[in-house]
């Protein structure tokens, strides 16, 4: 097994520079071990082809992150190194995404990849350099498996004034969660929505995050991924918390038509979603809704997660035309007396959804978890997370979706 050593470059490049100069840097640097031990199994419950994937395998994500040199503009590196080993697959139960995927459809014993990230920051701002997690509403990273989603390109955060960010990136090349190499970025196309190459240019985007009220934030993206689409999003939300419990609205809107040469087809869309959530004694009720109109499906970058309300465990309910409905529920057990115990269950249905060479356009889920993470003793820390799905749909494959996650994180510096 071989781990690429640049998950451990930020630590000597510290070395390397003087005491007086990398005072900053060494001293508030960080590192940690995340474990990730994970367990997938989804059975098709009909249609043709593979009719089920199973795997099992460990995780280790290694994380770096220095401080910053002293001065107007402080210097520092970021680096992350990950490494995937098999515990049990076979190549008719491959394909989950947690292990890469041969060319002859074997599966390899162990994977890895790694990152590195120079950044810059001057007084509150921030410029990075290299891998990247983004976490924006127009791209989110995906850290659903075993080693999450990396993107290389480069963003720049400017927080000069209270409450408010501005933010600007440009995005090149991605390794996927399964994969050991970059590729250029392409068009999500599931339940084949879109027509064309998929493949694009560089994402670039521009934002603003402005907290309007101390309890309420509004945002504002625009976003160009080159060839394929444009897309604005608007985003609002609302905490509120008295003694008759909490209540957090979350509304969501994006704008997306095509871009340059259009290498996804022809894209005009308009994805509306929103999220009201009240908490009461440990008890959480969620009611959420979501609404796509236009002439096509809501477009996003392969392999990312989409930033709607009901993007859930199997479906993400983004078809075009289609209506969804989620109802939701949480519990704290730490109200009963077991602290670290959660559980939650929500179920969502979507209608009139338009899928070519669909005989319906209905789609439900029910999805249940439950999670505990100790709190005390040598495994303090540790999270043992059950999750199972069901999903139906009149124009995909049915499935049952079962998952075992037992996370450790390590702090090493």
């Amino acid at each position: 097994m071989k781990l690429m050593p640049l998950c451990v470059a930020g630590t000597g490049l510290a070395l390397m520079l003087p005491s007086a100069f990398a005072e900053g840097f060494l001293e508030d640097s960080k590192a940690s071990l995340d474990l990730r031990n994970f367990y997938m199994n989804r059975d098709f419950r009909e249609g043709s082809g593979q009719s089920q994937r199973e795997e099992w395998a460990q995780g280790f994500i290694l994380r770096y992150q220095s401080g910053y040199t002293p001065g107007a503009i402080g210097v520092g590196f970021d680096a992350i190194g990950m490494l995937g080993i098999k515990l049990d697959s076979g190549r008719g139960r491959a394909g989950t995404g947690l292990l890469p995927v041969e060319d002859d459809r074997d599966v390899s014993d162990d994977y890895s990849k790694a990152g590195g990230t120079l950044k810059l920051r001057a007084s509150s701002s921030e410029f990075k350099l290299g891998t990247l997690l983004p976490k924006w509403p127009t791209l989110q990273a995906n850290d659903g498996r075993l080693l999450p989603q990396t993107f290389e390109g480069m963003q720049l955060q400017v927080r000069e004034l209270k409450g408010l960010e501005l933010t600007g990136a440009q995005i090149q090349r991605v390794v996927q969660r399964d994969q050991t190499s970059d590729e250029g970025l392409a068009l999500n196309n599931k339940n084949r929505r879109f027509s064309g190459s998929l493949d694009g240019g560089d994402f670039e985007l521009l934002g603003l995050s402005y907290r309007v009220l101390e309890n309420t934030d509004f945002s504002y993206q625009y976003a160009r991924f080159e060839n394929i689409y444009r897309q604005q999003f608007v985003g609002l939300s609302d905490r509120r918390k008295g003694e008759w419990g909490a209540f957090n609205t979350d509304i969501r809107l994006f704008l997306s038509d095509d871009e340059g040469n259009a290498h996804g087809g022809d894209i005009d869309n308009r994805a509306f979603s929103a999220m009201g959530t009240y908490k009461l004694n440990g008890h959480s009720l969620g009611v959420g809704y979501q609404v796509m109109s236009g002439d096509s499906a809501f477009p996003y970058v392969a392999g990312a997660n989409p930033y709607l309300v009901n993007f859930v465990q199997i479906g993400d309910f983004a078809e075009k035309d289609e209506r969804s409905w989620q109802l939701r529920y949480d519990y704290d057990l730490a109200k009963v007396g077991i602290p670290g115990l959660t559980f939650m269950t929500r179920y969502l249905r979507g209608s009139g959804a338009d899928v070519r060479g669909a005989d319906g356009g209905g789609e439900r889920e029910l999805d249940v978890e439950l999670q505990y993470v100790f709190q005390s003793g040598s495994l303090k820390g540790m999270g043992v997370r059950l999750r199972s799905a069901t999903y139906r749909s009149d124009f995909a494959r049915d499935a049952n979706d079962a998952r075992v996650i037992i996370s450790y994180p390590l702090s090493l510096l």
